[in-house]
């Protein structure tokens, strides 16, 4: 099954749910600022997308800018500020089969979507 962490707001995540709905398979949509991924689930998505959760965060959100810019923190403390935050969350984030991709650019989720 796919899972899409999707944000309404946010055209390149709307675009990603379109893609997933003209592919024809099942997904399930999570809307991620109301139902806040666990440290445990950000974890997973961290380690299906390869990358350090400092990657995953959202630098241009004014959240970042006002408290977070200037301070240096450790894994673990990133994916807390994730929870606490979640609109610092990289958006949209697609995963099938145990892998996963942000679907920026597009095309992120158009490869995904061809993987068996």
């Amino acid at each position: 099954m796919i899972k899409i962490y999707h944000n309404h707001s946010c055209s390149k995540s709307r675009a990603a749910l379109s893609l997933l709905e003209e592919s024809g398979e099942e997904f399930i949509v999570k809307e991620y600022l109301d139902q806040v991924p666990t440290k445990k689930e950000l974890e997973g998505l961290i380690n299906m997308l390869g990358i350090k959760p400092l990657d995953l965060i959202r630098k241009n959100e004014d959240v970042f800018k006002q408290n977070f810019a200037d301070i240096e923190l450790n894994d673990d403390q990133w994916i807390d500020v994730m929870t606490r935050y979640p609109i610092l969350i990289e958006r949209p984030i697609v995963v099938k089969n145990g892998t996963a991709r942000i679907g920026r650019p597009t095309e992120n989720i158009i490869e995904l979507l061809k993987r068996q």
